[in-house]
């Protein structure tokens, strides 16, 4: 049973969320062998304020 946990900036539209986790599925069955219902995903959404790159929060980033 594979189990997949994918750390996300929040904002994405539960759309999104849908297709991600449905094609990152199809991906894992074809590349292990498993089938959808064995395949497990975490989805963890972070505030820009809980991440950061270069030394710097990416809430305080221009971009």
């Amino acid at each position: 049973m594979p189990i997949v946990q994918v750390h996300l900036l929040e904002g994405r539209s539960t759309e999104q969320k849908k297709r991600l986790v449905s094609e990152m599925t199809a991906s894992i069955c074809l590349a292990l062998g498993v089938r959808p219902e064995q395949v497990r995903i975490i989805l963890s959404e972070m505030s820009r304020g809980d991440y950061a790159v270069g030394g710097e929060l990416f809430s305080e980033k221009k971009i």
